[in-house]
């Protein structure tokens, strides 16, 4: 028997209370576990930026991250230990990279989701240049912003075609405000979207491998409270079709931890931002869901660390495609797009594995949460985003919702 430790890395940046947790809950439930004829332990750091070799052995079985998406160092060295090392990373980093919302809309459409109808505008203006002189000259056609904006009808949303965190978006009510949101859109490439109103419900669903939590979500109110407490919120049917398009968008686009926007109207979910390899995982914006983030990516990092699963290097869109192909009703080919994602997570091998191993992991992190240092990490968290003024409460406040979140996880979970 041999005695193997499994190396976690975790990848930060602006991130305060979850890596707190996850160390501090994963060297509590001091997890040994025989797999294989071998006795499997685990560690857990904080990955430091420094110049690196390419042909730098690297040292960690799992990277969980956080950075890659906007900072090119980090990125490139998880795609050279990927590529040379056997590295498995949270997220995909080609696909972070590469797929923006632009693509991510193009490929579900393809797939048959019922996409809101988009139109890319092109820039309002561009970096000087020869070449671009000459080729706007000879090429660029001519439109009529205000027939363009009726055609696709109003409300509309104009956004940028990548990026995230609701920023430069804006609700256009008619054609006068879309030429003034537009003449202020300077050089950024931007969405025409038409919005979906009347609707009676928002939902937000994170998946962390085939784990998939939803939550009521509310744009209007600041951070803090868009994550809504509500259970229960819709139906069976409707979850499974959530749940189902959480985790086709996630294993399309080889994306270990997304989160889906979708609203509903008149019956029918509307996914509207989906594009999001890197949501939410702070205290003070998900708080009550907090407890069900920790516990759910402590299990995937442990899943995949011990077994080894192996990146897919590749994305492979052909299977999905197949079926989008075929001549059947949306839901059953969605059926089919989602039996592929559980397969592509290993979903009844993940929760086999949690079954039999990681019982120690969810009481270290129910007990956890209920103790002194989830206290302090929250604190520590709020004292970063908010006014001196406004740390008593605030951290009073979320303090409570993770309490109303830790006893609802373990009524719900085993």
């Amino acid at each position: 028997m041999a005695d193997i430790t499994r190396r976690i890395g975790l990848s930060l940046g602006a991130d305060i209370c979850w890596p707190i947790a996850f160390e501090e809950i994963l060297a509590a439930s001091k997890l040994e576990l025989r797999i294989g004829g071998d006795r499997l332990r685990f560690s857990c750091d904080r990955l430091e930026l420094r110049p690196f070799s390419l042909r730098e052995p690297c040292q960690y079985d799992l990277v969980i991250d956080r950075l890659t998406h906007w900072f090119a160092l980090r990125r490139e060295w998880i795609k050279k230990s990927i590529l040379m090392d056997g590295l498995y990373v949270f997220n995909n980093p080609w696909s972070v990279q590469s797929q923006e919302k632009h693509s991510s809309y193009c490929a579900m459409m393809a797939l048959g989701m019922p996409i809101p109808d988009t139109v890319m505008l092109p820039q309002k203006s561009y970096e000087p240049s020869a070449d671009l002189d000459y080729t706007l000259q000879q090429y660029a056609e001519l439109f009529d912003l205000k027939t363009l904006g009726e055609e696709l009808g109003y409300p509309q949303f104009m956004k940028p075609f990548d990026g995230g965190g609701w920023k430069a978006v804006s609700k256009i009510k008619d054609g006068e405000q879309l030429g003034e949101v537009y003449d202020g859109s300077e050089r950024h490439l931007m969405h025409l979207q038409r919005s979906v109103e009347d609707t009676d419900l928002f939902v937000r669903a994170v998946g962390i491998g085939p784990q998939v939590r939803i939550m009521k979500y509310d744009p209007d109110q600041p951070l803090h409270g868009r994550y809504r407490t509500d259970t229960n919120i819709c139906n069976a049917e409707d979850e499974q079709l959530i749940r189902d398009t959480c985790l086709t968008i996630n294993s399309f686009f080889g994306w270990d931890f997304n989160s889906c926007e979708a609203l509903r109207k008149d019956g029918v979910f509307w996914p509207i931002d989906f594009a999001n390899p890197c949501p939410d995982s702070q205290i003070n914006s998900i708080h009550y869901h907090w407890p069900w983030y920790m516990l759910s990516n402590l299990r995937w990092a442990l899943f995949v660390a011990a077994t080894k699963k192996p990146m897919r290097k590749t994305l492979d869109f052909e299977p999905y495609l197949e079926i989008a192909s075929q001549d059947a009703p949306y839901r059953d080919k969605l059926a089919g797009y989602a039996a592929i994602a559980r397969e592509r997570f290993q979903a009844d091998e993940f929760e086999a594995f949690c079954d039999e191993h990681l019982q120690p992991v969810r009481e270290a992190t129910l007990e956890w949460l209920a103790g002194d240092r989830c206290r302090e990490a929250l604190r520590l968290k709020v004292a970063n985003v908010f006014p001196e003024h406004e740390v008593e409460e605030f951290s009073e406040l979320f303090w409570g919702l993770v309490q109303q979140g830790r006893e609802d996880l373990e009524a719900t979970t085993k």
